[in-house]
């Protein structure tokens, strides 16, 4: 497989991917949505992409706006610009290649393929990651002590993973204002929840709430022993080979 660098243009400027493509003519293109406040250089993104392009499925990885290379404020975006990034990254491979038929979202990015995959029409086969049920579990988990200076203030600074972010009202609102029970239950594709019983980020009832919610065809795979951010090389390579096997039968099909 080979990769290359790709940018496309997005709601709020230039949005930096990566093209990672097999060897041969792939069998169909696909979109990998990394976790809040990530990169598509994460390892998880990187290795399952790599892993399904060496099974010949063509995937662009990229970073939502005002994360790794892409443009934009992180400040000024929320769930609703993750959502449109994904659109915009669908429409650029759409016009250059072929519109993906498989959507793959890890942790946060799964929730944001869940909420886009209807603006994606050639879309067969949707896949999450550790993923929330519904995005205000990210204002629930990471930012409730600060909840009282966002509403005062209007912002934040806040520490996630490690570094930095500027947070604005406007993402707890917006996060709010979604209600992904519906979408997901007129998903109307074929639908693979991941996810680790002892997932200590984002718990495991999430991933039994979205596959209860859905419509089959659905299925269920435990990712027993790895971790939420899938950061084991042998682990991410079976998480690909597992999307890679099931994902066939739907992205294969006229």
């Amino acid at each position: 497989m080979s990769t290359e660098r790709v940018e496309f243009q997005g709601p709020h400027g230039k949005i930096s991917a990566k093209l990672d493509m097999p060897d041969g003519a792939p069998r169909a293109y696909g979109v990998f949505a990394h976790c809040f406040t990530c990169s598509k250089d994460v390892l998880a993104a990187n290795r399952i992409s790599q892993g399904l392009a060496e099974r010949g499925v063509a995937m662009l990885r990229f970073d939502f706006a005002g994360l790794g290379a892409s443009h934009g404020d992180f400040a000024d975006t929320n769930f609703s610009s993750n959502v449109e990034d994904l659109v915009a990254a669908a429409g650029f491979l759409r016009e250059k290649f072929a519109a993906p038929r498989l959507l793959v979202g890890h942790s946060m990015g799964g929730t944001a393929v869940l909420a886009a995959a209807h603006l994606i029409p050639e879309s067969k086969a949707v896949v999450t990651i550790a993923s929330p049920s519904d995005p205000h579990y990210v204002v629930n988990a990471l930012l409730s002590e600060h909840l009282d200076t966002l509403a005062e203030l209007g912002e934040a600074r806040v520490k996630l993973a490690g570094r930095d972010f500027n947070i604005r009202q406007q993402f707890v609102e917006d996060a709010t204002s979604h209600q992904l029970a519906d979408r997901i239950a007129q998903l109307n594709r074929a639908l693979l929840v991941m996810h680790a019983p002892n997932d200590d980020t984002v718990d495991v009832a999430n991933a039994l709430r979205i596959f209860e919610l859905a419509n089959y065809p659905k299925s269920f795979i435990s990712l027993d022993g790895i971790d939420h951010l899938v950061t084991g090389r042998e682990d991410a390579a079976q998480v690909a080979a597992m999307i890679a096997a099931w994902s066939g039968r739907y992205i294969d099909a006229p």
